[in-house]
């Protein structure tokens, strides 16, 4: 807990960027190439926010699968994820056949670095979605210090349909957890950061929880590229639970060098 705790206090001296506000995507407009970002309902009690890595993969933080009171795993078949969840409509509806978290993730610990540093999961649905209009995400390495990333996120006071914040900071890294200027609360956990690569963007981080530095509210993400390799590896090893001929999926991406998402930060 230590090395978090001391990169927050380092927060205090330095301050942080002014986050931009954030953008209903309220229309169909608005929220074009975001489809593949969802809300997912747990257990009929709770919400979390989740993206598209595969037509078949869900990428989530690992305590969304975790009930708060026995502190034990949800039935993943309890979670259902939807598709660009917009004003009591969703792009696509799947239940979750099968879901993995990071074998070192614990949830149940007071170490905040230990408990955010492998929050990931991946989480495998029924069927795949094969849509056109909802475009799986690349992944992409974990951004430096002081590099502008962008959020895409649900939360218990706008769970209607997904916000976008286009601009905020990674503030500071270590050990797998990055501290992050960006606006989330209670719903956001799992939501998918973005840093944009060749004008498209790509998810390099997951958010983990929030926490204060200096009086003023940070997110704090999970550095990606090795947790993810390690549940790829362990959802490639489970069979699958729907006819062989589906898409496949290469390095967590079935799309790779076919089709991007149209999704388009707008910048000033």
């Amino acid at each position: 807990m230590r090395g978090l705790l001391a990169i927050i206090v380092v927060l205090v001296g330095l301050g942080h960027a002014q986050a931009d506000t954030l953008r209903k995507l309220s229309t169909g407009n608005d929220s074009r190439g975001w489809e593949a970002v969802g809300r997912l309902n747990i257990d009929r009690k709770t919400m979390c926010t989740g993206a598209l890595i595969a037509p078949d993969l869900v990428l989530t933080a690992a305590h969304c699968l975790f009930d708060k009171t026995t502190k034990e795993r949800v039935d993943p078949e309890g979670i259902e994820f939807l598709a660009g969840w917009r004003n009591g409509r969703a792009s696509a509806y799947r239940w979750v056949a099968h879901a993995v978290t990071h074998p070192d993730y614990i949830f149940d610990t007071e170490n905040v670095s230990q408990k955010v540093e492998n929050d990931v999961a991946l989480l495998r649905l029924s069927q795949p979605i094969n849509s056109t209009s909802i475009i799986p995400y690349e992944t992409g390495a974990s951004p430096r210090k002081g590099a502008t990333v962008g959020v895409v996120s649900y939360a218990h006071d706008r769970e209607a349909s997904a916000s976008l914040q286009e601009e905020c900071k990674v503030l500071a890294r270590q050990k797998g957890t990055l501290v992050l200027s960006c606006d989330i609360d209670f719903g956001s956990s799992g939501a998918p950061i973005f840093s944009i690569r060749n004008g498209y963007p790509e998810i390099v981080s997951v958010i983990s929880a929030k926490a204060e530095a200096g009086g003023r509210q940070v997110a704090l993400g999970t550095s990606l590229a090795e947790p993810l390799a390690v549940l790829l590896a362990e959802m490639a090893a489970e069979p699958t639970v729907f006819e062989k001929g589906s898409p496949k999926f290469l390095n967590g991406n079935s799309h790779t060098g076919i089709v991007r998402s149209g999704a388009k930060f707008l910048r000033p």
